[in-house]
């Protein structure tokens, strides 16, 4: 197998799991030295507009605020052979977060971990060293030519790598990168950016713009938040003041209404808990805080994530309900039970958005709404403060609409938490940034490996998942078909979801820690006796509410038949990948508006990541649902989620995001004025 990082090793408490470069600089983290060899350099090419520089007598520098002159001596006395290599000034500690790729920081040379007007003023002032001149270690980096000269075209390739963007800018489909360079060259803030969003939700979110008869209005927001425009100008103070000083710093979020946060109460979309206004953030959404993004908004759901449907009742009448539609085909569903979520994102009501996943409700929606998603390894993230629906398999994680957003959001929400005890195996085992295994050469050399029956004969799936293939062997990976999986594949498959037995005991759990006192439906039954659920719903919750501990305990419990089943197929798929000497599975993630067989199972049934990106679009001659979306599917080795993030990225790359990916014909810029 072609490891994709070097140093791997097991995880400690689960087979399988890769050692990865570590992050430094969190809380919950230990912290060595990240091993800067334990990646490919990156190939990521910015999609930011820059203006190139141009440099005669006088070299100038892109500053984060503004041009910056550096005086025509300098390049004089360097082209008449004088030695000016400057020293770099002395590295500051580390910023507080890790902020990018590889593409925008290699290139550092006053340890700052970022590209800056100061790194292009040491530049230009060594303008004309050669490999020679004393101070040459101190530029080499820079010099992008290799030709071992500091020339006018490396001072205009550092330039490049700063993050900063003073050209037009567009929110709609803007990616993290695209909002920090516009932030940074002033061409926008974050109050700007907030307000734009909060005005495409009040346009887009409850009317109707679909013309198709059928049509229905997305319904992807329950909540938006009052004080986000103050966290929004906080977040541009604190650029003015210190820079960027992370790559979520301003950015609008919006986070699936089952996650806490103490600015909006959180419902889990019934009705029931309309009033739950509890006193602490999610331990997730204390880590998107801490990086300074903005909790815009709370996103639709299936009502306490049961389902695929995103069906909810808050804020409605006893005995109704609504559904939330695809921004697409908006008579279709946005998949569940984040569907919100998927939503809001595709229709750009927001930067990045959370969702949870206990059996597919990340990834189907990503599917439906031609995003990206990431099913982090159970462990990777705290799920304190989220309402549950079965612990053995909840897992939260972003929804984006590129790969580099989606690595970027992870990184602020991983963690050890004591709160949620199976976090403690991540340590040692989360790298610095996700955004590190960004390379549009991830691919090259690996292994991927498919099991055929889990390939659709849906004529969209299949077309779509067969132009994969050629993308992928195109890319240098080896393909593998598995026509015979190992004997207990299908009945990992099989397993159910935790939902079941679990839901009664892991809610009751999360009413004694979390819910506001002033809820009165406080069990199962108080949610039957208030009336103010998703209707179809009550024969669910009774059948809930009538599980036992002892039987929750037959199941879940540390012998439990399911807790087995998991650890069974966690080793069996393991076992798979290193027999076989794959890199990772792959299968698509669905079909056009529905899911697939029991392909969501893989990854909840495992307890093992999975990163779900578009293959493509329906087309007329399919015979399927024109424009829906159909994503692959990548699933790894426990806290492989970087590597994951990095074959995705790869195949992002060779298909064209705009081609994998297309914007929502009815929801784009709002008319001026």
């Amino acid at each position: 197998m072609s490891a994709l990082r070097p140093g791997a090793r097991q995880a400690p408490l689960r087979p399988g799991a890769r050692q990865a470069p570590l992050r430094a600089d969190s809380p919950g983290h230990v912290s060595p030295a990240p091993d800067s060899t334990s990646h490919r350099r990156t190939s990521l090419v910015p999609s930011t507009r820059r203006r190139a520089l141009a440099a005669t007598t006088v070299t100038c520098a892109l500053a984060l605020g503004g041009l910056v002159a550096v005086p025509a001596a300098n390049a004089a006395d360097a082209a008449a052979g004088t030695d000016t290599a400057a020293a770099a000034a002395p590295a500051p500690a580390p910023a507080a977060g890790t902020f990018l790729a590889p593409y925008w920081v290699e290139l550092d040379l006053t340890g700052d971990r970022q590209v800056t007007a100061d790194d292009l003023e040491v530049l230009s002032s060594a303008l004309g060293a050669t490999s020679a001149s004393p101070a040459w270690d101190q530029v080499a980096v820079a010099d992008t030519d290799a030709d071992g000269v500091v020339t006018v075209s490396d001072v205009a390739a550092l330039s490049q790598r700063i993050v900063y963007d003073d050209g037009p800018f567009e929110i709609v489909e803007a990616s993290v990168v695209e909002m920090q360079a516009a932030m940074n060259a002033g061409v926008t803030t974050s109050v700007e950016l907030t307000q734009v969003y909060l005005d495409r939700i009040a346009a887009y979110d409850t009317a109707k713009v679909d013309p198709a008869s059928n049509g229905r209005p997305l319904r992807s927001i329950i909540t938006t938040s009052t004080v986000a425009l103050a966290a929004a100008a906080e977040a541009d103070a604190t650029r003015a003041s210190d820079g960027m000083t992370d790559m979520l710093l301003g950015v609008p979020i919006a986070v699936k209404d089952n996650y806490d946060t103490v600015d909006m109460p959180t419902t889990g979309g019934c009705g029931c808990w309309d009033g739950n206004q509890t006193t602490t953030d999610a331990a997730m959404v204390a880590g998107l805080r801490a990086s300074g993004a903005v909790i815009l908004a709370k996103a639709s759901l299936d009502e306490f994530a049961f389902g695929f449907a995103s069906e909810f009742s808050s804020y409605q009448p006893a005995g109704t309900s609504t559904l939330v539609a695809s921004p697409y085909v908006t008579s279709q569903t946005a998949g569940g039970s984040s569907g919100g979520t998927g939503a809001a994102i595709a229709a750009n009501l927001a930067g990045i958005g959370f969702g949870t996943d206990t059996g597919g409700s990340i990834r189907i929606p990503s599917s439906f709404n031609q995003l990206v998603g990431v099913r982090p390894t159970v462990g990777l993230a705290s799920r304190d403060g989220i309402i549950p629906l079965a612990l053995s398999q909840d897992t939260g994680g972003p929804i984006a609409r590129t790969v580099t957003d989606a690595a970027v959001a992870l990184d602020s929400v991983t963690g050890v938490d004591a709160a949620d005890p199976v976090t403690a195996e991540q340590q040692g085992l989360v790298p610095e940034s996700y955004t590190s295994f960004l390379d549009a050469d991830a691919l090259a050399g690996t292994r991927i490996g498919y099991v055929t029956s889990m390939v659709s004969t849906n004529r969209t799936t299949a077309r779509l998942f067969a132009e994969a293939l050629v993308t992928l062997q195109a890319q240098g990976a080896t393909v593998v078909p598995i026509s015979a999986p190992p004997s207990g594949f299908v009945a990992v498959l099989a397993e159910g979801s935790g939902s079941t037995n679990e839901f009664k005991h892991d809610l009751d759990a999360y009413v004694a820690r979390h819910l506001a006192p002033n809820v009165e439906a406080r069990s199962l039954q108080g949610v039957l006796a208030s009336g103010k659920y998703v209707p179809s719903r009550a024969g669910t919750y009774r059948s809930r509410d009538a599980v036992t501990e002892a039987t929750y305990q037959g199941w879940a419990g540390p012998t439990g038949t399911h807790t087995t089943a998991i650890a069974n197929g966690h080793a069996l798929v393991t076992a798979m990948l290193e027999d076989q000497d794959l890199d990772t599975l792959i299968y698509p993630s669905g079909n056009p508006y529905a899911a697939f067989s029991t392909n969501m199972r893989l990854s909840p049934n495992t307890g093992m990541p999975a990163v779900t990106v578009p293959m493509g679009q329906a087309t007329d001659a399919d015979g399927t649902v024109t424009g829906a979306g159909v994503n692959l599917e990548f699933l790894g080795r426990d806290y492989a989620e970087g590597d994951l993030l990095g074959l995705a990225y790869a195949f992002e790359q060779a298909t064209g995001p705009s081609q994998s990916r297309t914007a929502p014909g009815f929801y784009g810029p709002l008319p001026a004025g």
